[in-house]
């Protein structure tokens, strides 16, 4: 999140990305996180799942190999937070999330548009689509209670690939948070600007109000881990979005970007469950 610009408003030296904390690059919080288990998507019921707490050298490679990106995309998390003493949703077969997506594979209201985003709030997840059909979705981490992330029609009217806010800052450090990749979709009558952008994924609403997407490559230069960056959907998104426009890494007004829906939950058609 950022103030509109040209607009002063005071850096607020506090980021809250988790109610756990968020600077320990790979380690431990001092207290206890939140557990995956206890929060509710509907497609949960999709999937056969047991809660698991994450022990010792735990992590996600070790426990599921390589389907480990499937499972981080059920719990919403990225491997900064899939730490020792987190509890996740650990599925039962891991072919019920190969791929995994709550987002419908057609949405028929975006069929006339070439480009169109929705976000679902209730599944913490955002969908791509081209003519209707999912081209590309991602988990996502939206605003926190007190910061909701507003719903309703917007429009995609600003990219920036090396945006930062002007409201926050890297915690214990007097440094603005990068939102890298960033797309803005909304600007309120304080002036505040709503982005989606990457971020630090915990696997649940932890943000003042942006959207936030995967973007381990920031989280190693910020925080020094992960050491091998996997997840890029805020970096795939973007190129998506900007696409067949040429980005020349600065701040750029549009008036043509992709119109996006934020809903509480997408009740277009049922999904079907896997066998």
């Amino acid at each position: 999140m950022s103030a509109r610009r040209g607009r002063w408003l005071p850096v607020i030296g506090l980021l809250v990305l988790a109610p756990s904390g968020a600077a320990w690059g790979g380690h431990p919080p001092t207290s206890t996180p939140p557990s995956l288990c206890r929060i509710s998507y509907p497609s949960d019921a999709r999937i056969t799942w047991e809660c698991r707490t994450l022990r010792g050298t735990d992590t996600l490679e070790r426990l599921f190999g390589d389907r480990w990106k499937d499972v981080a995309r059920f719990n919403r998390i990225d491997r900064r937070h899939a730490h020792p003493g987190i509890s996740i949703k650990a599925p039962k077969r891991l072919d019920d999330v190969a791929g995994f997506t709550p987002m419908p594979t057609e949405y028929p209201p975006a069929r006339g548009e070439a480009k169109f985003i929705l976000v679902d709030l209730r599944e913490q997840f955002l969908g791509a689509y081209e003519h209707g059909r999912l081209v590309f979705s991602a988990p996502i981490a939206t605003g926190e209670a007190g910061h909701e992330t507003p719903t309703g029609e917007f429009r995609i009217n600003a990219v920036h690939r090396r945006h930062a806010s002007s409201l926050y800052t890297i915690e214990g450090t007097d440094t603005p948070y990068p939102m890298n990749d960033a797309l803005r979709f909304y600007t309120d009558r304080d002036g505040v600007e709503f982005w989606i952008h990457g971020r630090d994924m915990p696997g649940y609403p932890a943000s003042h109000g942006c959207i936030g997407l995967y973007d381990e490559a920031m989280q190693r230069s910020v925080y020094g881990f992960p050491r091998d960056p996997a997840l890029d959907d805020a970096r795939r998104f973007f190129e998506w979005v900007v696409a067949p426009r040429e980005d020349g890494g600065r701040f750029l007004a549009i008036r043509d970007g992709p119109r996006m829906l934020v809903i509480d939950h997408v009740q277009i058609q049922p999904i079907a469950a896997r066998p």
